[in-house]
């Protein structure tokens, strides 16, 4: 299955978000004065454009990966349950856009996922 976006696209959206981020705590206009007298006051500063920057690049690149969370596999594979052989899982149609926490804040990915009939558990299916 191709990518969900192009590596330009990609960038853009990336770059887009970094600016906006960058915009608030070093404004291009001389005449804003910059927030913040101590050093703590930058590192939280700095924080807030990680958050904001970092969820959209994990977005972005998982959209890129072939083989990231919602790749489109074709089937599901052996349930990592119970170990029923791949005949007794079922793909479920459809894909599921989640919201997962990194370390850096949430993200939004598209997920697959599968029912084994043999346990009735549901998990994602890996790519080959």
């Amino acid at each position: 299955m191709p990518a969900r976006t192009t590596r330009q696209a990609a960038r853009e959206r990336v770059l887009k978000t970094m600016v906006q981020a960058l915009d608030r705590i070093i404004p291009e206009d001389e005449s804003t004065p910059l927030r913040g007298a101590t050093f703590r006051d930058f590192e939280d500063q700095v924080a807030l454009v990680r958050r904001a920057v970092m969820p959209t690049l994990l977005e972005e690149r998982a959209a890129l990966d072939d083989h990231a969370l919602a790749a489109g596999v074709g089937g599901g594979g052996c349930c990592p349950h119970c170990g029923a052989a791949a005949d007794r899982v079922r793909l479920n149609d459809g894909e599921v856009t989640r919201e997962i926490m990194s370390p850096d804040g949430p993200v939004v990915v598209t997920k697959q996922s599968c029912r084994c009939r043999a346990c009735d558990g549901t998990f994602s299916p890996s790519a080959p």
